[in-house]
C-alpha cells in the first residue's frame, strides 16, 4: 500500500466497522439471515497487503465487534482465519489477465461475476466458523448451515449493494 491510498483504505476499514455496529446489526431477515458487512473490513482490502498485516487487521476488526457483540472472541477467530485464507482464495480465483497489485478490489475494477463468488466463499466460511462457535454443538449442524447459507446471502448482497455506492 502506498501513503496515497492508506488514508482512505482506513476510512473504509473504520466505515464498515461502524456501520456494523450501529446500523445493520439490527437487521436480520426471518430469525434466520444476519448481515454482518464488516467482513468486508478485510476482504476489501488492496492486493498487496502483507499476510500478516491482514492477518492482524481482521483480528482487530474482530475484537472490535466482540466487544459490542458480547461474543467473547467468535468474531475475531471468524475474521482472523479468513483473513489468512484470502491469499489462497484469491490465487484460487485468479483471473485470466491476473492481479494488478495497485489495482482497488472493488466491484467495480473486478467485475460482478468474480466479485460475487469471492465476497461470497470468504463470508461463507466466516459465517460457519461464527456460527458454529456460538452454537458449540455439531449436532445442531442444520440449523447452523441454514444459519450460514441464509445470512452469506443477505451479507452478500448488502455488500454488493454498498459497492454500487462506491465511487473508485
Amino acid at each position: 500500500m502506498t501513503p496515497r491510498n492508506i488514508f482512505p483504505q482506513i476510512l473504509t476499514f473504520i466505515f464498515y466497522l461502524l456501520l456494523q455496529i450501529f446500523f445493520v446489526r439490527q437487521l436480520v431477515f426471518l430469525n434466520h439471515a444476519f448481515c454482518f458487512v464488516y467482513v468486508a473490513t478485510v476482504i476489501l482490502l488492496p492486493f498487496d497487503i502483507s499476510r500478516v498485516q491482514l492477518v492482524f487487521l481482521g483480528f482487530i476488526a474482530g475484537m472490535f465487534i466482540d466487544i459490542f457483540y458480547n461474543t467473547i472472541g467468535a468474531n475475531a477467530a471468524a475474521m482472523t482465519f479468513i483473513a489468512y485464507i484470502r491469499t489462497p482464495i484469491l490465487a484460487l480465483l485468479v483471473p485470466q489477465r491476473g492481479y494488478d497489485e495497485r489495482q482497488v478490489l472493488s466491484l467495480k475494477s473486478m467485475g460482478l461475476s468474480w466479485f460475487v463468488s469471492y465476497v461470497t466463499i470468504l463470508t461463507f466460511v466466516h459465517h460457519f466458523i461464527l456460527f458454529s462457535l456460538e452454537a458449540s454443538d455439531f449436532g445442531l449442524i442444520l440449523p447452523i448451515l441454514a444459519k450460514v447459507i441464509a445470512s452469506t446471502i443477505f451479507t452478500t448482497l448488502v455488500i454488493v449493494i454498498i459497492q454500487f455506492f462506491r465511487k473508485d
